[in-house]
C-alpha cells in the first residue's frame, strides 16, 4: 500500500509541537493547573521526564531525516546554513536541536546522578531551545506549543520575584547524626501543609545553587515559622554546617556583641493542596534515614489536631524507620509528642518501629537519644519572612496572576498586528516568531509584574494590621525555641513508651503488613513512603501483594510515595 510520507511526517511534527507545549506544564512548580488536579511538583517531574524523552526523540529523528536527505542530495552545508524569510529557518532549527540534545544527554540518569550541577546548568539552555525554535517554525506553528510555555514563564517569573526576598533563619540546631535543623521565619498568612517542601538558597555559600528540602514542621506548630532538616552529605551542606558552627562559636565567645545574621532565599512551599494523610483512619509511614522529615511534620500535625479534638483523624499510626546508625535517633527529639498533646496515647495509637541496619547491638547508652551538639537562636524582629507569592498561597491572587497576563498577551498581539505587522507588510516567519516570543515575555513582565506588585502591597497591608501581634508572637517564638532546646529529654521519655528498636536487621514488610491486617481490621490503610527507590519498591510490592491476597475482612493498602527525585 502506498502512502504519503510527507503527510505522515507532517502529522508527527504537529504531534511533537503539542507535546512540547505539554512538556513545560509539569515543571511549573506553583502552577494553577497542578493545584487543580492536586499533583504536587515532586510527583509531576516524572511526567516531564517521560515527555522530555519522547519530545527529544521525535525532534532528533526530524532533524536526522532532513540531514540524511540533504546529504544524499549533496547540499548538506547549504541547507543547514539556510535562513529563509518565508518558510522555516533551518539554521535556527539546528541551533535549537543542538541545545535540546545537550539538555537531553545531560539529563540521562547516569549523567544526572554523577554530575548534577552539569545537568542543572545545561538545562538552562531551555531559553535558547525555545527562542530558536520560534525562529525556526514561525509564529503560527509555535503558537500551538505556546500555552504550556507561557504558563511556565508565569511560574518562573513568580518564583524569581519570591526568591528576591531575604528570609531570616530564626534558629539552627546541629544534631549528632550530622543533620541540621533550620527554623525559618514566615508570615502568618502563608499556608502550607505537613507534606510540603521548599527550595533553599544561601547566598553566602552559592548564588546559583538551590536545594529542595521537606518541611519537618506542622503548620500548627507555629504561625510565624517553619522547620526543615538538612542532612550533611555534600559540599554545599558541609559549608552550611561550617558557617553555622562558626557562628555558634562566635556567639559563645562574644555573647554580648552584635553578630551578623544568617539569611536565606526560599522558593515555596510547594506540595499537595490538601493534607491527604488525614484521609486515612489507619496510617503507615515508612521512612529511610532523613526521609523521616515529612513524617515528623505529619506526626506533629496529627497530635495538634488530636489536642484540639478534631474529627476524621488517623487513629492508628505505625512509623517504620530504617536507619544506618543509632546516632540518627536524635532526629526524633525534634518532636515532643507529650508537650504537643498531653496524654496523646488516649486519643491516638502511635507505634514507632526503628531498625538500625549497620549496628548489631545497641550502644552503651541504650534507649537514650543523643542531645544536640550545637544550637543557636538568631534575632528575628526584623520581620523578613517567606513571601506568600508561591505555594498554596491565595487562589484569588493566583487566578488574577494567570488571567491578566493572558489578556495582556492578546492585547499586545492585536496592537502589534494593527500598528506594525500589517501596515509594514512583515512576512518573515522567523521575525514574526521572534515578535511572538517578545510579546509573551512583555506580557509576563508588565502585567504579571503589576499583579505581583499589588500582591505584595496586599501582603504588606495584612502584615501591618497584625504588626503588634506579630512582634509579640515572634518574641514568644524565640522563647519557645530556646525552651524547646532545653527540654529535649521530655521528648525522649514520650518516645521511649512508643518506640521499639531492633539492631542488625531490616524491616520485614510481609510480616509487618500481615500483623496490621490482623490488628487493625478491615478499615483501609494509607501507606506513605519517603526514602530511597529500593525502599519504595519493596513497600509498593508488598502493598500489591497484600491487596491481591486480601480476604473480605482484610484492609486495602493505599500506596503513596513522597520521595523527591529530580
Amino acid at each position: 500500500m502506498l502512502f504519503d510520507v510527507g503527510t505522515v511526517w507532517t502529522s508527527l511534527w504537529f504531534d511533537w509541537i503539542i507535546l512540547l507545549g505539554i512538556l513545560f506544564l509539569p515543571i511549573a512548580r506553583g502552577s494553577v493547573l497542578l493545584r487543580l488536579v492536586d499533583i504536587p511538583f515532586e510527583h509531576a517531574t516524572k511526567y516531564h521526564v517521560w515527555l522530555g524523552h519522547l519530545t527529544m526523540l521525535l525532534f532528533t529523528l526530524h532533524g536526522l531525516f532532513y540531514v540524511i536527505a540533504w546529504a544524499m542530495d549533496g547540499r548538506l552545508l547549504q541547507e543547514i546554513l539556510e535562513w529563509k524569510e518565508i518558510g522555516v529557518a533551518n539554521l535556527a532549527g539546528v541551533i535549537s536541536l543542538i541545545a535540546g540534545l545537550l539538555m537531553w544527554v545531560t539529563s540521562l540518569s547516569p549523567v544526572r546522578k554523577q554530575y548534577f550541577e552539569l545537568f542543572f546548568y545545561t538545562h538552562q539552555l531551555y531559553v535558547v531551545f525555545v527562542v530558536f525554535l520560534a525562529l525556526h517554525v514561525g509564529d503560527f506553528i509555535f503558537s500551538m506549543a505556546a500555552g504550556g510555555i507561557f504558563l511556565f514563564m508565569l511560574d518562573r517569573f513568580l518564583r524569581f520575584c519570591q526568591s528576591r526576598r531575604t528570609v531570616d533563619i530564626i534558629s539552627a540546631t546541629y544534631l549528632p547524626c550530622g543533620t541540621l535543623e533550620l527554623v525559618l521565619s514566615k508570615p502568618g498568612n502563608l499556608r502550607y501543609n505537613a507534606l510540603s517542601f521548599i527550595f533553599l538558597q544561601v547566598k553566602e555559600l552559592s548564588w546559583l545553587q538551590w536545594h529542595p528540602f521537606s518541611v519537618s514542621s506542622s503548620p500548627l506548630d507555629g504561625k510565624y515559622h517553619l522547620s526543615i532538616l538538612i542532612k550533611v552529605l555534600g559540599e554545599w551542606t558541609e559549608k552550611l554546617r561550617g558557617n553555622i558552627s562558626n557562628f555558634c562559636k562566635e556567639e559563645q565567645e562574644l555573647p554580648f556583641q552584635p553578630h551578623s545574621k544568617i539569611t536565606a532565599s526560599v522558593e515555596g512551599p510547594y506540595g499537595h493542596e490538601s493534607p491527604y494523610h488525614l484521609m486515612y483512619e489507619n496510617l503507615v509511614l515508612v521512612a529511610g534515614g532523613i526521609g523521616i522529615s515529612p513524617f515528623l511534620a505529619i506526626l506533629s500535625d496529627i497530635l495538634h489536631s488530636a489536642r484540639e479534638n478534631k474529627t476524621c483523624l488517623p487513629r492508628n499510626i505505625l512509623i517504620i524507620w530504617a536507619i544506618k546508625k543509632s546516632n540518627e535517633l536524635s532526629l526524633l527529639s525534634t518532636v515532643d509528642m507529650e508537650s504537643i498533646c498531653p496524654s496523646f496515647s488516649d486519643k491516638v495509637n502511635i507505634e514507632i518501629q526503628i531498625y538500625v541496619t549497620r549496628e548489631s547491638e545497641p550502644p552503651l547508652e541504650e534507649g537514650k537519644i543523643n542531645k544536640t551538639v550545637n544550637s543557636s537562636v538568631f534575632p528575628v524582629l526584623s520581620g523578613h519572612g517567606l513571601s506568600v507569592l508561591v505555594g498554596t498561597g491565595n487562589n484569588i491572587w493566583s487566578g488574577i496572576y494567570v488571567i491578566l497576563p493572558v489578556l495582556g498577551f492578546v492585547l499586545f498581539m492585536d496592537l502589534l498586528n494593527i500598528y506594525y505587522i500589517n501596515p509594514f507588510g512583515i512576512n518573515a516567519w522567523w521575525y514574526k516568531g521572534l515578535l511572538f516570543v517578545l510579546c509573551m515575555v512583555a506580557s509576563v513582565v508588565i502585567f504579571g509584574g503589576a499583579v505581583v506588585g499589588f500582591w505584595h502591597l496586599w501582603e504588606r497591608r495584612i502584615s501591618e494590621s497584625e504588626e503588634f501581634e506579630d512582634n509579640q508572637m515572634k518574641i514568644g517564638m524565640v522563647q519557645h525555641i530556646n525552651g524547646s532546646m532545653e527540654d529535649k529529654e521530655s521528648s525522649q521519655e514520650s518516645l521511649a513508651g512508643t518506640s521499639t528498636i531492633q539492631y542488625g536487621c531490616r524491616p520485614d514488610f510481609k510480616e509487618i503488613f500481615g500483623s496490621i491486617s490482623e490488628r487493625w481490621g478491615h478499615v483501609d490503610v494509607g501507606v506513605i513512603v519517603c526514602g530511597p527507590p529500593t525502599l519504595q519498591a519493596s513497600v509498593a510490592k508488598e502493598c500489591r501483594s497484600q491487596n491481591i491476597r486480601r480476604r473480605c475482612h482484610d484492609p486495602i493498602f493505599h500506596f503513596n510515595s513522597h520521595s523527591f527525585d529530580l
